[in-house]
């Protein structure tokens, strides 16, 4: 049995399209970032999401059931871009922030801007991360699969009541999807902190804290900004 048969999987392979429609939501919001935050970046983003998302869907166009190093490649490439663009307009984004530049909502729109940005590929990354990636997840015993560096609340439910125990990683051979890894780095961005996912690894801590340093810098300076505007 090929191990590209849906059959040969453990668990349901996840779909391609939550993740493939996030990140297209980030390429959109930066191509509409204010202008002096974009600048000509917005057009490199906008590029590389289109050269990338061939390759994503062509090799896994309705679940993630091929393992194929183009298509988790580019989709890690991209990822790779929008974030290091992402990081660009934050700090043109402070720099008008501290200098009181520009219009001030356009530049809260932006600040908002950045940070869904964020969100959406730290979520990708954390996704791509774990514990092998989204296809080695469903599709590889549990046995086989590298140390997690993620632990979600279903993988600790087993002593759990009944119907919480019936979600449980090792009831319902639960694996956490793209939609898990969005909430949880929505939480870290807002939180500043882990919540309810906990990090094992270094290198998960090491991406959370400059995810969480880069949130809490944008939201320092959107709330200092907001208080002069209002006086």
């Amino acid at each position: 049995m090929s191990r590209q048969d849906p059959s040969a999987f453990r668990t349901r392979p996840e779909h391609r399209w939550p993740v493939l429609i996030a990140l297209a939501v980030g390429a959109g919001l930066y191509a509409f970032l204010p202008t002096e935050a974009g600048g000509i970046l917005r057009y490199v983003v906008v590029a590389a999401g289109v050269l990338c998302a061939i390759p994503m869907v062509v090799t896994n166009p309705s679940r993630l059931t091929r393992d194929s190093r183009l298509g988790r490649g580019f989709a890690l490439a991209f990822t790779a871009v929008l974030l290091l663009a992402n990081q660009v307009a934050l700090v043109l984004l402070v720099h008008q922030l501290l200098q009181g530049q520009g219009d001030g909502a356009g530049t809260l729109l932006g600040a908002a801007q950045v940070w869904a940005i964020n969100v959406i590929g730290y979520a990708v990354v954390y996704w791509e991360m774990d514990r092998g990636g989204p296809i080695a997840r469903r599709r590889d015993a549990r046995e086989e699969l590298p140390p997690a560096d993620f632990q979600f609340p279903q993988d600790s439910d087993r002593d759990a009541v009944s119907e919480v125990r019936r979600r449980s990683s090792d009831v319902e051979d639960w694996a956490p999807g793209y939609v898990d890894y969005l909430y949880f780095s929505a939480s870290n961005a807002m939180a500043f902190s882990p919540t309810d996912v906990m990090p094992l690894s270094s290198r998960a801590k090491l991406f959370m804290m400059v995810q969480a340093v880069s949130g809490f810098i944008l939201l320092a300076l959107v709330i200092a900004r907001s208080v002069n505007i209002l006086n």
